[in-house]
């Protein structure tokens, strides 16, 4: 076995992998698809980006389609399809689950090539998938639901089973009347089997009674189970008929099974793309629950911002464990080697592992759970983390790290990542020193990135040495003498021993000694990294402000839109009240006008035609005014300290200061300062004047021409009275591809399951247009006509 397998296994091993594919396989639908997540590897570059597209294109799906990518009635058919291929008969059970995972297949087919369009990587997955309905339709005809072979699977079957029952009619009505004409006989009323036989138990006094076969006894020996002479002829007939349902039985299965494998290729290919649907939408669904994004591969360097160790987001969800501190790690494109330094239980294997299981995650086509993700990719992880001593070859820890790396730096490429926790740690601090040193200087030629921890101080100034190195470190606050579990990045970790030791009440005298033996240097360089870490939590407290201030605008914002949104629909209600006034003071204006017109026409005097004129213009005075002209407005008169309300903000703030030439004003909303025009300024309180305009009048539309008569013939008829929706699905299917005009639907009313699985089928279809129930006089709710597109 070569090492090169064997090494990268050890890498997921020591970073958690088969766990992370465990918690993968948590969200898996179907058996099959839990088996492939827990046996999920990194892939290819291209494998890895085509299944990060599947998995946006299921996300896309879960927010459109109601159940999303759903393989409800999909089961693990592989075995049974390899059975079959080698002669083997199966099971009714086995069939049913064939049969169903036909139907879940053709379901999922049909819905991402209804939306093919925007899922383009799932449509040609499933692009040549085969179902075969008529291969479902025949199990669904001769399989009951239960695993059972139906009586109308064959003729011959539904006979043998007839005459059996009347044969058990016929035992049953014997036995009865031993009961009723012999009743003293019996040591209770009721018929029981032994076996295949039908007996009947007799008190043992009586047996001479009741002749026959005894079957059975007792336990108390006062009841004999027995088979009376005048049953067991017809019992014999009965296990004869019986022994022939079972051959015709198995002749059935055979020949389904045998249908079944002339498929076999077909099939395998059909439960390969399921079982790849089901680790696409894993993918999926464990990147919701994990709060993941999708990587970014490119040659850019290494960008993660407040990324999570996923086995620790999974034990704190599960597990009641701690809440996971996010980690950023900033790698620029020449960086070739970063030292981590920092205390012991501060969080440095914890990055290591961090960015090992994200990469590998990346690598396998999965979201990572990250804010932002753009990775360099990497041919393959390498990592020493932990500890390898081996008792049995006598190894202690340093001689197992040695063996681990000499092995990493045979396979270390130009594009691997490398991880190497506490590197030269177990011998001798000034000889471990200078192998770490050595070391990183090598694999900063040789390997793409490598990330190693260490307590050695000397590793610090390789940063200022070699340009393509840099220094980040676990941060540890001293007032609390804990970890916070937060990677400073650019500064290097600090000693903080003595002060540690001095506040956890070490004699004074003795730790102002120690520090008195502290070389110069060594002080100064960590008055300098105190200062760092100082200058970079302020520098972070900017940004926390900074961000507060960002969210602030972006709530703003979405306020004015909210209350833009809120006028629009406002104006409109009044222009529909407005136009609703309007008509109907024209109505009643009509009416008064027709009134007078009407009073003319009965031959009006001089007065009364006057007396209509003068009623004329009254009306045409109280309908027809002018549009009252409004008033110049007068700008709004502020003053520094007033409070106003900016009107297309709808917020109210206070004015800083007063109008300058401009008319512009200052106002402080929240933590933002604004500058204002006064036109868009109110007194709180008080109401906008707004000029509405009139919309134009909508064009009124035109009589549509009546549809032609439908007319129904028997092609375009089609009868599915008395079937079950899976074998109605498989009979109408063929009809709505292939016909052209309107469809007639025979369903019957029955308890109307039937009616609505063939509706539910038609709302699902692309071609159907519309449906409707027929005329009355056509079948009414007993049939539907389907018009298609």
């Amino acid at each position: 076995m070569s090492s090169k397998p064997l090494i990268a296994e050890e890498t997921r091993e020591l970073l958690g992998w088969s766990r992370l594919c465990e918690h993968l396989a948590s969200f898996a639908q179907t058996k099959a698809g839990k088996l492939a997540c827990e046996v999920l590897l990194p892939a290819t570059r291209a494998e890895a980006e085509t299944a990060l597209e599947r998995v946006s294109e299921v996300h896309w799906l879960a927010s459109t389609a109601l159940d999303g990518l759903n393989l409800a009635g999909v089961e693990d058919i592989e075995a049974a399809i390899e059975r079959s291929e080698r002669g083997g008969i199966l099971e009714g059970e086995v069939l049913i689950d064939v049969a169903s995972t036909l139907a879940a297949a053709r379901r999922v087919r049909r819905l991402i090539e209804e939306r093919s369009e925007n899922l383009p990587y799932l449509a040609q997955l499933v692009t040549d998938l085969r179902t075969f309905p008529e291969l479902e339709q025949e199990i669904y005809r001769c399989i009951e639901d239960t695993g059972e072979v139906a009586d109308r699977a064959s003729d011959r079957l539904a006979k043998l089973r007839g005459g059996h029952k009347r044969l058990r009619d016929e035992i049953q009505r014997t036995l009865l009347g031993l009961l009723q004409r012999r009743g003293v006989c019996f040591q209770e009323h009721f018929i029981t089997q032994r076996g295949d036989r039908y007996v009947l138990p007799v008190k043992v006094s009586y047996k001479d009674q009741v002749p026959g076969i005894v079957h059975d006894a007792s336990a108390s020996g006062q009841t004999l189970y027995i088979e009376p002479m005048s049953v067991i002829d017809t019992t014999n007939r009965l296990r004869a008929g019986l022994a022939e349902e079972r051959a015709e039985v198995e002749r059935i299965l055979g020949v389904l099974s045998a249908r079944l494998a002339e498929h076999a290729p077909e099939l395998h290919h059909l439960h390969r793309v399921l079982v790849t649907l089901d680790l696409v939408a894993s993918r999926a669904r464990y990147a919701d629950w994990l709060g993941a994004v999708r990587p970014q591969f490119g040659s850019d360097g290494l960008v993660l911002e407040q990324a999570r160790h996923p086995l620790l987001v999974w034990q704190a969800r599960h597990e009641q464990g701690v809440p996971v501190v996010p980690i950023d790690l900033p790698v620029t494109p020449q960086t070739r080697v970063v030292v981590i330094t920092g205390p012991n239980t501060g969080g440095k294997t914890v990055t290591l592992k961090t960015l090992g299981l994200v990469v590998l995650m990346a690598q396998a086509g999965m979201c990572v759970p990250a804010r932002i993700a753009r990775l360099p990719w990497f041919d393959e992880v390498l990592a020493d983390i932990g500890d390898e001593q081996s008792l049995e070859q006598s190894l202690s820890t340093f001689s197992g790290h040695i063996r681990r790396i000499t092995r990493i730096l045979k396979e270390a490429s130009s594009q691997s990542l490398v991880l190497l926790d506490e590197v030269g740690a177990g011998t001798d601090p000034q000889e471990g020193t200078a192998l770490a040193e050595a070391l990183l200087e090598h694999l900063a030629l040789q390997a793409r990135l490598t990330l190693a921890t260490t307590h050695y101080g000397q590793l610090k100034a390789l940063k200022y040495t070699h340009e393509d190195f840099e220094n980040a470190s676990a941060e540890f606050d001293v007032e609390t003498l804990a970890p916070t579990y937060r990677l400073l990045w650019g500064i290097p970790g600090r000693s903080n021993a003595l002060t540690i030791a001095e506040r956890l009440g070490l004699d004074s005298a003795v730790v102002a000694r120690a520090r008195a033996g502290l070389n110069q240097d060594s002080v100064e360089v960590n008055n300098v990294i105190s200062g760092l870490e100082t200058q970079l939590r302020l520098q972070e407290q900017q940004t926390r402000q900074a961000e507060h201030l960002r969210r602030e605008v972006e709530r703003l914002q979405t306020e004015l839109l909210r209350q833009r949104a809120h006028l629009d629909r406002r104006e409109a209600e009044l222009y529909e009240h407005r136009d609703r006034e309007v008509r109907a003071a024209i109505e009643q204006a009509r009416t008064e006008v027709a009134h007078v017109i009407r009073t003319l026409q009965r031959g009006p005097t001089a007065q009364q035609a006057q007396q209509a004129s003068a009623e004329l213009e009254a009306l045409g005075g109280v309908y027809l005014q002018s549009r009252p002209t409004e008033p110049d407005e007068q700008p709004l008169r502020v003053k520094a300290g007033d409070k106003v309300e900016i009107i297309p903000l709808a917020q109210t703030g206070d004015v800083i200061s007063g109008p300058d030439g401009t008319d512009q004003v200052m106002v402080r909303v929240g933590v933002l300062k604004l500058t204002v025009p006064l036109t868009q300024l109110r007194l709180p309180g008080t109401a906008v004047k707004q000029k509405a305009a009139r919309p134009p009048e909508p064009p009124r539309p035109q009589p549509s021409a009546p549809p032609p008569p439908l007319v129904r013939t028997e092609s375009q008829t089609i009868d599915l009275r008395g079937k079950r929706v899976s074998e109605a699905e498989a009979l109408l299917q063929p009809e709505l591809d292939r016909q052209r005009g309107p469809l007639w639907v025979i369903h019957g009313h029955g308890t109307g399951k039937l009616r609505e699985g063939v509706h539910q089928i038609l709302e699902r279809h692309p071609r159907v247009a519309h449906f409707e129930f027929a005329e009355r006089s056509d079948g009414g709710n007993g049939v539907t006509v389907v018009f298609l597109k």
